[in-house]
């Protein structure tokens, strides 16, 4: 038997991940022409964030995920308390409370680690109930499922009064795919995605048929969402516009490096895609769809090599949040999916955001060195 690391690291996740870091930073750099003088230049904090980050990775692959499984209702009370303060104290930007602002140095969005919290929080419920139950029965498997809905809407709502319905979205997407792989008897499943989906799909009839009507009962700032959210449909607004005026132009090869020659808002952050797709074309595009697969691939064969379903529950959530956020995020830059305000990960700018995912990228090793080291012990 081999002597494997503890720390050991899988190139074939490492390598595209500096891969994103250059592709980010090239990207975020050109997206700097686009901005105010007073933006700064965000490729070098952003590069500073991907150093932080990797540290963070580190840093979990040091403490190890059996502490954060072990601690993960004191970590998600925490969670849940810093979106409550950030509702009570947080400073308005943009007419939203989403961020700590620390010291005027960084800012801080909770509900971008909220997301991981929730993947381990799911991951070990389910964990724990296939555990004590071998051949649950329905009742069972019924207060299961209402656990899993109450631990994702406390959040959900607080992340909601914000505003922030990108995440909110992200939240659903998570605790739906972990319900659909936990086992739970499809008949149960069925009824709850039935109702909650037949719920969202009157309140958007309503929305159509009675404006009137539905701000009545909603509010102006709900109608006003699910409005943006819609108005894709329409085809109008200049930031979609523009953005895929800059894709559509750019050929296969694109305009070159630092050239983004049509003006959009958030070029940094929601249109990181269309920024990256006019420097770089149809080819570059390609290529890095195409790295985001392979990426996501190797995710699935970590799970699939796993021995331990706590650890495929957690993959299974991460890639769920993961595949979400990339479909969501270039679909919305090329006019086929609603616009958001969801990011590109590892690729458009934020702190939070980025930290968030190297705390998964760290969480990833620690699995991939968990099977490894089943797989030799296996040998």
């Amino acid at each position: 038997m081999k002597n494997i690391s503890r720390y050991k690291v899988e190139y074939s996740i490492l390598i595209p991940l500096i891969i994103f870091f250059l592709i980010s930073i090239a990207s975020i750099y050109s997206a700097n022409q686009l901005l105010p003088p007073s933006a700064g230049n965000l490729a070098i904090k952003q590069a500073l964030w991907f150093l932080s980050g990797f540290a963070v990775a580190y840093l979990i692959m040091f403490i190890g995920n059996n502490f954060f499984i072990r601690y993960c209702w004191f970590i998600y009370i925490i969670g849940i308390l810093s979106l409550i303060l950030l509702l009570l104290f947080g400073e308005p930007i943009n007419d939203a409370k989403c961020w700590f602002n620390l010291f005027g140095i960084a800012t801080i969005q909770p509900s971008e680690f909220m997301k991981i919290i929730l993947i381990i929080t799911i991951a070990k419920l389910i964990n724990d109930f296939h555990t004590k139950y071998r051949e649950p029965k329905y009742k069972q498997e019924i207060k299961l499922l209402l656990k899993i809905i109450i631990i994702t809407f406390i959040p959900a709502i607080l992340t909601f009064l914000q505003p922030d319905t990108g995440i909110v979205i992200i939240y659903f997407i998570i605790m739906s795919i972990m319900i659909l792989t936990s086992g739970i008897k499809w008949q149960i499943s069925t009824l709850f995605f039935g109702v909650f989906f037949g719920t969202i799909l009157l309140v958007i009839i309503v929305y159509y048929i009675n404006s009137n009507f539905f701000i009545s009962i909603f509010g102006s700032n709900i109608f006003y969402r699910i409005d943006r959210l819609l108005d894709w449909q329409k085809g109008i607004g200049m930031q979609l516009n523009n953005a895929m005026t800059a894709i559509g132009s750019s050929g296969l090869i694109g305009f070159g490096f630092n050239n983004t020659p049509v003006y959009f808002p958030e070029p940094h952050t929601d249109f990181i895609f269309s920024v990256y797709a006019s420097n770089f074309g149809f080819i570059g595009s390609i290529f890095l769809i195409m790295l985001i697969i392979f990426f996501d691939l190797k995710l699935i064969n970590i799970a699939l090599k796993s021995p331990s379903f706590i650890n495929k529950y957690i993959i299974i959530g991460i890639l769920a949040m993961l595949t979400y956020q990339q479909i969501q995020s270039i679909g919305m830059n090329i006019g086929l999916l609603p616009i958001t305000g969801i990011t590109l990960p590892f690729i458009s700018y934020g702190g939070s955001s980025l930290l968030s995912y190297m705390i998964m990228v760290g969480i990833i090793f620690n699995l991939s060195n968990e099977s490894l080291r089943f797989t030799n012990i296996r040998i």
